[in-house]
């Protein structure tokens, strides 16, 4: 099931988006939340007559760095040994549609396309047979980097936290099992043009391990978003680029980078 949260005539909601031509989606709204158990209202509203919202509101983004081999060796890093973990807080996210704003302390804007996995239920300390059970389902995400102020401060809160600096959507996939999620195509393109092409099976610290490891030292609510790491390819955004992260089996997150007023 696609999961979506939307907002229409000033109203935000979830629904399950039905349908497989874009022009054709609909979305049945549901009644209460969907981390919980819920029903499907039958009330069915066009996706054409909607706002897509980000399609959870977290409480915190973890987010995996140089989890992919190529990637890390293309920015001259070393491949790291065990998961190497740091935050975008809640103020980074915005959703589908939604424009990334140039910070003006940064000149090297880079997109980096990522697997986000959902958490579905409040966990600690999830050994590594279990972590299927408190997955929610998968979404795009892009972390929006400023490249040249992660180099210069070393610490990532500035080049990785701005406001605007972390894309999801367009919805939650919960039909997609931990197996599948661990080979899955993931590609970028930047107006129209393809700059990342990887798949999630090149991950160097799987799915099951990053959720373990973050969740010995934390727990996990409902809604927390887990990033992945991002295939090699990554590279500059200008103002007025369309930047667009399609995921096999998920869909399409397309934002555009405008200058921050």
């Amino acid at each position: 099931m696609r999961i979506a949260r939307f907002s229409i005539d000033g109203n935000v909601a979830f629904g399950a988006v039905e349908g497989d031509q874009p022009d054709e989606l609909v979305l049945d709204i549901i009644k209460g939340i969907p981390f919980a158990d819920f029903e499907l209202s039958g009330t069915r509203v066009p996706l054409s007559k909607v706002r897509l919202l980000p399609p959870v509101l977290p409480n915190k983004v973890v987010a995996f760095g140089r989890n992919y081999a190529e990637h890390a060796r293309e920015l001259g890093n070393e491949v790291p040994d065990a998961p190497f973990a740091f935050f975008k807080p809640s103020t980074s996210v915005i959703g589908p549609g939604d424009p990334i704003q140039y910070p003006p302390f940064s000149e090297e804007l880079h997109h980096e396309a990522e697997l986000a996995v959902v958490i579905g239920r409040m966990c600690r300390e999830v050994p590594r047979e279990r972590v299927k059970d408190v997955i929610f389902g998968y979404t795009c995400a892009n972390d929006v980097t400023a490249r040249d102020v992660q180099r210069r401060e070393k610490q990532w809160a500035r080049a990785k936290g701005f406001d605007t600096s972390c894309p999801l959507g367009p919805w939650v996939e919960t039909d997609i099992d931990i197996a599948a999620a661990a080979d899955l195509t993931i590609q970028l393109t930047v107006n129209g043009q393809q700059r990342q092409l990887g798949r999630t099976s090149e991950m160097i610290h799987p799915i099951e391990d990053l959720i373990v490891n973050i969740s010995e030292a934390m727990t996990l609510l409902p809604g927390d978003v887990i990033l992945t790491g991002t295939p090699a390819g990554v590279g500059p955004l200008n103002v007025g680029d369309e930047v667009a992260v399609t995921i096999e089996g998920i869909g399409t997150l397309t934002n555009k980078v405008v200058k921050r007023g």
